[in-house]
């Protein structure tokens, strides 16, 4: 069951608890007023700050009104706030406190797990979260290197529930921590590329989050991935297949699954190899790619068609990013002031979560329904509609 707008918190309240980069005098707009605006307009399809300040400018008395917005107070007239005072905010906001507060906010609009116990002679599911970088293409120019993102993305709701940078001077693997310090990922499982198939980090999942993992193996572990790819898998059965088609395309997916002792990885019980076949419907002719990976969880934790569910579930964080590029035009974006590109990233997540949490699975239809009408993005906000 979905949660009915009324029983979400205002996205107003969460962003009234960031701090304020601006000077105190001469401040007409309060920041959780001009964030909720700046989200607002991206529900409703906004792409750039100048279509944030155009929706703002448009946008009815009482809809403005229910974002915060004030009138002046001798014309009466409404004072949204404009796009360079739009602009200067998102440059200088605190980014980590923004993406922070999001985070929460969306994990708290999300419908508790389903409430029917497994039988006594299953183990409980375990939710995943899935790790992936993204770099904002037209967010830098040369001398300045472009933006690059590191977030996590709840694999059921489809909600990124951290974000962070990563400098130009480090690397997503050194940023994987800072990421998930502030989740409580005990009892949940992490996906990720075979970037972040590290030692530690692998150490640091179980030992101190009381997480699980099911990373990929591939040729930056090079002893693990030549103990993997010389298995006997002959002899292991198909353990999980599925197939599907749309898209233009036919895929099979096989997974075989064994437990392996002596693993050289912290933690890590089963081995997994993933055969993925692809042809086109026009086509006859297949495309294979085999995949290998290590999860810490044992065969009593987690069944092969879960296995299966999480390994293809991590793409989904590149569906999220697609929509971003796509619907929303990040990509195309060639914003570049201090931390606005980051920011408007996280409003596009917000907007996403947002939109995914009430049911919508068609997030570009879902734009072009709340551009038509400026309140619908009140209760999507948690806001009570005018």
């Amino acid at each position: 069951m979905k949660l009915a707008p009324d029983q979400c918190r205002s996205l107003l309240d969460d962003l009234a608890q960031l701090a304020d980069p601006r000077q105190r005098r001469g401040r007409w707009h309060a920041l959780a007023t001009v964030l909720a605006v700046a989200a607002a307009a991206v529900l409703a399809g906004a792409k750039s700050l100048t279509a944030i300040g155009e929706w703002a400018a448009d946008a009815p008395g009482p809809v403005l009104a229910a974002l915060g917005v004030r009138r002046h107070p001798l014309t009466g007239a409404w004072r949204p706030p404009a796009e360079a005072t739009i602009r200067r905010v998102l440059a200088r906001v605190d980014p980590d406190t923004l993406d922070q507060a999001i985070g929460v906010w969306l994990a708290g609009q999300q419908p508790p797990p389903a409430t029917r116990p497994p039988p006594a002679t299953q183990p409980a599911w375990r939710r995943a979260v899935a790790v992936d970088g993204k770099t904002l293409r037209g967010s830098g120019h040369h001398p300045n290197p472009q933006v690059h993102l590191l977030a996590a993305m709840d694999h059921t709701t489809r909600a990124v529930l951290a974000q962070t940078d990563v400098d130009h001077t480090t690397n997503e693997i050194a940023r994987l921590r800072p990421l998930l310090d502030s989740l409580d990922l005990a009892g949940w499982v992490l996906t990720a590329d075979a970037l972040h198939t590290q030692r530690e980090h692998a150490d640091w999942l179980v030992t101190h989050k009381h997480a699980a993992y099911l990373l990929v193996v591939k040729a930056n572990q090079p002893a693990l991935q030549q103990q993997l790819m010389t298995l006997p898998w002959r002899e292991v059965p198909v353990a999980d297949h599925t197939r599907d088609r749309g898209h233009g395309r036919v895929e099979t997916r096989q997974l075989q699954v064994t437990t392996i002792a002596g693993l050289d990885f912290p933690h890590a019980t089963q081995a997994l190899r993933i055969t993925r076949r692809v042809r086109p419907l026009a086509g006859r002719r297949w495309r294979a790619v085999t995949v290998h990976a290590i999860t810490s969880l044992t065969a009593a934790q987690a069944s092969p068609a879960r296995l299966a569910d999480w390994a293809r579930g991590h793409w989904g964080i590149e569906a999220h990013y697609h929509i971003r590029d796509v619907t929303l035009a990040e990509d195309a974006s060639q914003l570049r002031t201090g931390t606005a590109p980051r920011a408007m990233a996280s409003l596009r997540n917000l907007a996403i979560g947002t939109l995914r949490s009430r049911g919508h699975r068609n997030i570009a239809a879902a734009l072009r329904r709340n551009a038509r009408d400026a309140a619908r993005v009140l209760p999507l906000l948690g806001i009570t509609s005018p």
